[in-house]
Parts: structure tokens; sequence; C-alpha cells
């Protein structure tokens, strides 16, 4: 059962959903790369619970991606991918070698293959699976975002600075680089809902709508509120039914099963950060009883919150279900 807490309630959040979930991902790593190709070459990368980044910065090759045709990239196009494996080539028709055994984890960031008349930059965050549903799982596949767009000759200019970086190493080189990539991540995003509409986004073009967009907000802003989809749907000035219809549509998931799961997402990274009682949690969360709590965190994470944190809990996460109820 849920309890109505005020809106000064520490684990409420002043942030916009999109800042919001950005802070409560898992994120297991954050890297940046650089592909200089000539000649024949062909690389292909797995799916992953990610959001990658690859942009063409010099000469031209080819993207595909599974029940796709092939696409062709010239120097200014970059584009977006979450959970699809994908390839990109100099010819279609060659034979992908794995491109993850030329860029070890902890290897070098820079590969050279031929005379290197292609040159492209990645950028990726990698999540832990029970978080990916935030970000990952509500994206397309791809979302392209061709060189002749307004918004490409915007992100040009960070992606200049972040091949220097790539280029030419200096103090703290890395760490620039990283948080580079991650600001050209989000302008990226913001210009494929721009020009793609907010139904070709999920839940990340849920946001720019104004009506669902407002929902989205008072949730995340009054967290642990006794919000009913009707007190949604008149704040977001609609009728229930058209409401609920197209919260689900958008953000793909009911509106209350969001709230739950972003209550739970919301607790988790709080156990994680640790200095807070279950039980003070739980009544900061909205729940009248810590049991209820308890119960609620079990269904999505498969382990209770007293847990979390040790090996067994953070294994148990790791593969529990992605559950919403």
């Amino acid at each position: 059962m849920i309890s109505s807490q005020p809106s000064n309630s520490p684990l409420n959040s002043a942030a916009d959903p999109f800042s919001d979930v950005l802070s409560l991902l898992q994120v297991r790593s954050m890297r940046c790369t650089r592909l200089e190709a000539g000649g024949a070459w062909a690389l292909a990368f797995p799916g992953r619970s990610r959001l990658k980044l690859v942009a063409v910065l010099q000469g031209q090759c080819w993207l595909l991606l599974p029940d796709r045709p092939a696409h062709p990239l010239q120097a200014g196009d970059l584009f977006l991918l979450s959970d699809t494996p994908y390839s990109v080539a100099s010819d279609p028709d060659l034979p992908a070698a794995d491109g993850m055994a030329l860029f070890p984890d902890h290897g070098q960031d820079t590969v050279r293959l031929g005379d290197g008349g292609t040159v492209m930059l990645g950028g990726g965050l990698v999540f832990e699976e029970t978080s990916a549903w935030l970000l990952v799982e509500a994206l397309p596949p791809v979302m392209p975002i061709p060189a002749d767009r307004p918004a490409a000759a915007v992100l040009r200019s960070m992606l200049e600075l972040l091949d220097r970086e790539m280029r030419q190493p200096q103090i703290g080189g890395a760490m620039v680089a990283r948080g580079l990539a991650a600001i050209v991540m989000v302008q990226a995003l913001r210009a494929y809902v721009a020009d793609h509409g907010e139904e070709s986004a999920g839940w990340v073009g849920a946001l720019t709508d104004p009506r669902i967009g407002r929902a989205l907000t008072l949730m995340h802003g009054e967290i642990a509120r006794s919000w009913t989809v009707a007190a949604l749907a008149s704040a977001a000035g609609m009728s229930r039914s058209a409401f609920a219809s197209r919260f689900r549509r958008l953000a793909g998931v009911a509106p209350l099963d969001y709230l739950r799961r972003l209550r739970m997402e919301r607790a988790r990274a709080a156990l994680r950060h640790g200095g807070i009682p279950v039980g003070d949690l739980a009544a900061a969360l909205g729940y009248a009883s810590e049991s209820a709590f308890g119960h609620a965190y079990k269904r999505v994470f498969g382990h209770s919150p007293r847990q979390e944190g040790s090996p067994a809990g953070r294994r148990a996460g790791a593969g529990a279900s992605h559950d919403t109820r």
C-alpha cells in the first residue's frame, strides 16, 4: 500500500526526468574508441545493454543491422544504437571480423586498419541489465542523424574536440573524452527526437510530449505521492482513458507500473549508497510498511532490500526479471 509523503522527501528529485534516469542507471563502463580503416574491412559488434554512439569523421562506409538493408554512411553522419548487434564495413558483402577482439576492455582505444581512409569515433555507455529498462530498452535499435541535418552541424564541433582528445592525449584526457562523449550522446538523443517526433523514440520521446512529459516530471519530482492514473491524467489535462493509452504507447508501460519500478530504482540507488535504514527508505518512498516495500523490491530485483550490496544480492539482481508490477 502506498501512502502520501511530502514533496520535499529526501528521495524526491528536483532534476528533470531524463537527468534523474541517467543518475539512476547502473553504468558498468564508459568508453571512447577511434577507428581508422582503409582498404577492404568489415567489423561486427554484439548487442549489449548499452547506448552507443558512432560518428563518421572522414571517408565513407556501410552500417549493417539485423533484418535491415545496408545503410551507406558518409563523413558527418552519426547514429545512436541501443541493444542491437551491428557491423560497419567498407563493403556490405564482406564477411565481418570480430570487432570486439580489436578493442579489448583494457587495451588500445585507437585501432588502425590499412591506410585509414575512413575515420570513426565511438562512445559507449554499458549498463547493468536490471537498470537498462530505464533507457536502453525504451529506445529504437538505431537512431540515425544524417550529416545534412542541422543537429549534425551543432554536434560537429563537440566531435572535433572529442577526436582531438583521442588523438592527442593530455593530462585528464580520458575523463574529458568520456564527458564529451556523454554530452554528444545526450545532444544526439535530443536531435533525433526533434527530427522524428516523440512517438519514434520511446520513453525519451514521451518526455517531449507536453502532456505525458508533465506527468513524468510530476512522478519523478514527487515520487512518494499517492498518485493515481486519474490524478496524473488530470494534471496532464486529459481524460483517464486517453492518458493511460497515450502513456503506454509512448513510454512502453502503464503509468503506475512505471512509477513502481522508478521507486525501486531510486531505492536501490539509495541502498547502494548506504546510510539510510530500510524502514526510513520505505517511508520516504511512500510505502506504509517495511514489509510492503520489501515485497515490492524482491519482485523487481529478486532479493530483499537488506541483501542489496552483498555478493548474493548483486548476483540475484543481475538475473532478475524486468517485472514492473
